[in-house]
């Protein structure tokens, strides 16, 4: 049961990350879509707009995993 109590903050670290992302680029992707019919030139900045939002999970798997060595799990 003491495991418990540092794996449940570890998911809790990527989960929200991770619906935090998917909800970004739900709108992000429509966006970028439209700005690259306009504007194709404008690829390498869609790029960085898709990307931008996946370093939260990034982020926030690091958070898990330091927290999880940290407690020697």
């Amino acid at each position: 049961m003491d495991q418990f109590w540092v794996y449940l903050p570890a998911a809790i670290a990527v989960a929200i990350p991770a619906i935090c992302t998917g909800w970004a680029q739900a709108r992000i992707g429509p966006a970028v879509s439209g700005m690259l019919t306009e504007k194709p030139e404008l690829s390498a900045i869609a790029v960085l707009l898709v990307a931008i939002p996946e370093t939260m999970v990034i982020l926030g798997f690091v958070i898990a995993v330091l927290m999880i060595l940290r407690q020697g799990g």
